[in-house]
């Protein structure tokens, strides 16, 4: 395998809407220019969690789980009709950011990170804004953010 097709381009995927349109740009550059595609879910643990209510909180924890591979393997499915590239999956426990951080630092293959930034008046949301803004200088690898205002057509011309 050439050292291209073990480039890897990350998307975090959330529930956001514009988390499409960075999963569209990453997928159609991987393919132009012979990458590989990562996704990462990250749930949130519940910490909270009196010892009562354990069992009711590992219960939740696998529904979230499952609900995770269900969500992944339908984008993959997309992925892989729309570009002919099968990503790979990885699902993690914890806080958004740390896991992506841990992630970004264990595997030397991912070379580009793609975000997504919500469009209007909120803001880009908070893992665009520490990654792109406060932590970039810092990062490993380059941060690609998709404006959350393009359409699919703007992100095939751009790719």
């Amino acid at each position: 395998m050439s050292d291209k097709r073990r480039h890897k381009w990350l998307v975090v995927v959330d529930d956001t809407t514009e988390v499409r349109l960075a999963l569209r740009f990453a997928a159609r550059r991987a393919r132009n220019v012979g990458g590989r595609v990562t996704l990462l879910r990250v749930i949130q643990p519940n910490e909270e969690v009196q010892e009562h209510w354990l069992s009711v909180a590992e219960q939740l924890r696998e529904e979230a789980r499952e609900a995770a591979e269900h969500l992944l393997s339908d984008i993959a499915q997309q992925v892989q009709q729309e570009t002919g590239l099968v990503p790979e999956l990885i699902i993690r426990e914890g806080n958004s950011k740390e896991e992506l951080l841990k992630l970004i630092e264990s595997d030397p293959a991912i070379r580009i990170l793609v975000l997504a930034a919500a469009p209007g008046p909120s803001g880009p949301g908070p893992l665009v804004t520490a990654l792109a803004g406060q932590m970039a200088g810092n990062m490993r690898v380059p941060v690609t953010v998709v404006p959350g205002s393009l359409t699919n057509e703007e992100i095939d011309e751009l790719t």
